[in-house]
């Protein structure tokens, strides 16, 4: 059986959705692994991503619309793929956004999910892990929407929920980068300083500067490898 990646690769998605796209991250993901496609919308509440998708996609036929995912304003069966990458853990209630992803989806369409997980990590990648949630503790003492990621069984779950057929799943991650490369630490270090100038003066600043502290030192001892992810494909039935 093919796994998922390939099967991205020989994919003619269509019309594509890409629900909560921030920057356009996985477009550009999509972009390299597509086999074909008709147009990309990449979705979000937010209009920060609006100027780098101009800039980053110039020329091609991807475009951002600022929609609540919740609440979509496209027609049922409206698209051949949808796809949610990074987010789940960012959506404060998950289910209608899910509901709303199956509506537009057309029948025999490809669902897509990327996700990264918590457990069976390498300890380089647990750094990224820990930062991961030390940021999503900061952007909820914030009030921002950021829970921690799931586990690989509990997006495994969710996926299973989607009543979808012929699911494929693949885990990608990468240990073969020096995980103390100088310029990922340094990069990482000044993420954690500009983390460290927002936590002043929130809920639980002393425990969150304190972790801040740690973890910059983790990344200095232990290093970093990203995260492993979880790519799952299914179709509507």
């Amino acid at each position: 059986m093919a796994s998922a990646e390939n099967m991205l690769k020989a994919l003619k998605a269509g019309r594509v959705l890409d629900v909560a796209t921030g920057n356009g991250n996985f477009i550009h993901a999509l972009l390299e692994n597509l086999k074909s496609f008709d147009e990309i919308i990449g979705i979000d509440t937010s209009e920060k991503g609006a100027a780098s998708f101009e800039q980053a996609f110039a020329g091609k036929t991807v475009r951002f619309v600022r929609m609540d995912a919740a609440k979509m304003d496209f027609l049922d069966a409206s698209f051949d793929t949808v796809c949610i990458s990074n987010s789940l853990h960012h959506m404060p209630d998950l289910e209608p956004v899910l509901a709303e992803m199956k509506r537009v989806l057309k029948p025999s369409g490809h669902f897509i999910v990327a996700e990264m997980y918590r457990d069976n990590q390498a300890e380089t990648q647990m750094t990224h892990v820990l930062m991961h949630h030390w940021w999503a503790a900061v952007d909820t003492a914030m009030g921002i929407v950021h829970k921690e990621t799931y586990t690989r069984q509990q997006i495994l779950d969710i996926v299973g929920g989607l009543g979808l057929t012929g699911i494929l799943v693949d885990d990608s991650g990468d240990l073969n980068e020096d995980p103390k490369n100088p310029e990922t630490v340094k990069f990482l270090a000044d993420r954690l300083d500009e983390y460290l100038q927002r936590i002043k003066g929130l809920p639980g600043e002393a425990a969150l500067h304190e972790r801040g502290l740690e973890l910059r030192q983790r990344v200095e001892k232990v290093g970093f490898h990203s995260a492993t992810s979880l790519l799952a494909i299914g179709e509507k039935p």
